[in-house]
């Protein structure tokens, strides 16, 4: 199987594994879905941290009032009072006015918290740097887990305008937030591979050779967004390498330069007694002579 390095930009995302008979269409198609999906474990974990600081997400009308507005309106959370965390609840106001304060007890948290840090390893980019791949069922794996828990401290679920229960149900309402531009579409979905477009009706071994070892790097890109960036000739840690070598040959040059200076005399008394104590007096005599005429 051919590893597939997936990039975005300049982040590395996840390792893919692709046969080189497979269509460039079809993993295209599974490359969006796994990158969509990291996306949407990212947005689960984080709504669930809020949850578990601040409880569930108020209904839609009563999103940014104040307590004062609330009662005047004479507004009424009605799922707040269903929809109550196991082993009940403590007080903590979310300061933005999004979750109707009623988080669950400590032991709750860490249930919640727990899992998040485990799901989020789960389809972490630094899998890239282990050298282990990333496939849908991961991402589904991920997923469950994060539903689990929630069943857990929430056993009577979340309300249905709740984020969290709106991701599992697939009909999250991403409109006008940043995480809407993050998701890319698969219809508008394109793969880069040494600054070229792969097209769509062709195999991946008409691109990358029939060798089933092969490992390359190809880069996630929208259709308006034109070619990425190539990558570099030299990697980020091999440049550092040589900015590490290139600074210490330089100290090793100063330090050179500070060495105090011989004159040819010196040089020969420093160098001859090795020679001195195979050959002997005679010999050596007869050679200093001969350099004293010569700097006379």
């Amino acid at each position: 199987m051919v590893l597939l390095h997936v990039k975005r930009g300049d982040v590395s995302q996840f390792l893919y594994e692709g046969s080189v008979n497979t269509s460039v269409e079809e993993i295209s198609r599974e490359i969006v879905t796994i990158y969509n999906g990291q996306l949407k474990v990212s947005r689960v974990c984080s709504e669930i941290e809020e949850l578990s600081k601040h409880g569930t997400m108020l209904p839609p009308e009563m999103l940014g009032l104040t307590e004062e507005q609330v009662k005047e309106l004479q507004l009424v959370d009605d799922w707040g009072e269903k929809c109550v965390p196991s082993g009940g609840w403590s007080n903590s106001p979310d300061p933005v006015g999004r979750r109707n304060g009623r988080s669950p007890q400590s032991k709750m948290q860490e249930i919640l918290l727990k899992t998040v840090n485990e799901a989020r390893l789960a389809v972490s980019n630094k899998l890239v740097l282990e050298g282990k791949t990333l496939q849908h069922r991961n991402i589904q794996d991920a997923l469950d887990l994060l539903r689990g828990a929630v069943m857990i401290v929430y056993p009577m679920e979340l309300p249905p305008h709740d984020p969290i229960r709106m991701e599992f149900a697939n009909i999250e309402d991403l409109t006008g937030t940043q995480a809407s531009l993050e998701v890319i579409e698969p219809a508008k979905a394109q793969l880069w591979f040494a600054g070229k477009l792969m097209l769509t009706d062709r195999k991946l071994g008409d691109i990358v050779g029939t060798n089933e070892k092969t490992k390359i790097i190809i880069k996630l890109a929208k259709i308006e967004e034109g070619a990425p960036g190539r990558e570099p000739v030299v990697s980020e840690e091999a440049r550092k390498q040589l900015m590490l070598q290139a600074y210490r040959r330089q100290e090793e040059l100063k330090v050179s330069n500070k060495r105090p200076q011989y004159d040819s005399k010196s040089l020969f008394y420093s160098s001859v007694y090795p020679i001195w104590r195979k050959y002997g007096t005679c010999w050596l005599k007869c050679h200093i002579i001969s350099i004293n005429r010569d700097d006379s």
